[in-house]
């Protein structure tokens, strides 16, 4: 969250020397930086701004779920010469330990993987949203709806082509993220989904997002701002049911 303070350095130099000099220079740096809520750090600490990296042309932007992914596209990143702002939750931190390769890996950037698959809606989720998303997958599945959950991993450049054959498949989608709505990634993942896959839509592609307010500190009304597993599968299942013309 202090990255507020970095924006000049980020945004204004790193993102636009290699423009500015005609290509003969690279920016080979990462800019890590921990996001998102969770663990009680109230309104200041708690933020989720991955919008407005994702929104400046020269920048990379990775956001891993997994401690798997995690390693592979921090790797991929120190690589590039390209700045690449390498986002990381903070739940990450405290409760995703997983197995990983001892071995150096990268994973390719600019490529979303399909944690689960599914044929009647198309749920894409980031960061910490991924999880829950798998959970609501989980409750779907008992009443007979197939979910296929995204985790887009790379924010920007996005693989459009990944969502796109998945909304072709189900023909519906759902796009969450921790971000306030207004004004989020979700809005452009919907967009582009929309101009390239309308044909295919039986429902209007829905994003679910942070309620708009900052992040309270009281550990309760935290878990209300932020979208859960639950609310995951109430908008799937509004969403599956809405071309049906029958009510959830």
């Amino acid at each position: 969250d202090f990255v507020t303070f970095m924006m000049d350095p980020i945004v204004n130099q790193a993102a636009k020397l290699r423009f500015m000099l005609g290509g003969k220079v690279s920016v080979p740096v990462v800019f890590r930086g921990p996001q998102g809520g969770g663990i009680r750090l109230a309104a200041q600490h708690s933020q989720s701004l991955e919008a407005w990296f994702a929104h400046v042309p020269g920048l990379t932007v990775l956001a891993p779920s997994t401690p798997y992914d995690a390693k592979g596209l921090l790797i991929a990143a120190i690589r590039d010469d390209n700045p690449v702002v390498f986002l990381e939750h903070k739940l990450l931190y405290l409760g995703g330990a997983a197995p990983v390769p001892e071995a150096p890996y990268e994973i390719e950037i600019g490529k979303a993987d399909i944690k689960r698959e599914g044929t009647d809606i198309t749920i894409i989720a980031t960061l910490a949203m991924v999880e829950r998303a798998l959970s609501a997958a989980d409750t779907l599945a008992r009443e007979g709806i197939s979910a296929e959950v995204i985790d887009p991993r790379s924010l920007r450049p996005l693989d459009m082509d990944c969502f796109i054959r998945s909304v072709k498949k189900t023909s519906r989608c759902l796009v969450v993220h921790e971000a306030w709505r207004t004004g989020g990634l979700g809005g452009e993942i919907a967009a582009q989904i929309t101009e390239e896959a309308f044909d295919w839509l039986d429902a209007p592609v829905e994003r679910l997002g942070a309620a708009e307010l900052p992040m309270p500190y009281n550990d309760r009304l935290e878990r209300e701002v932020m979208p859960s597993a639950a609310a995951i599968a109430e908008a799937a299942r509004r969403i599956c049911h809405r071309d049906r013309g029958t009510e959830v």
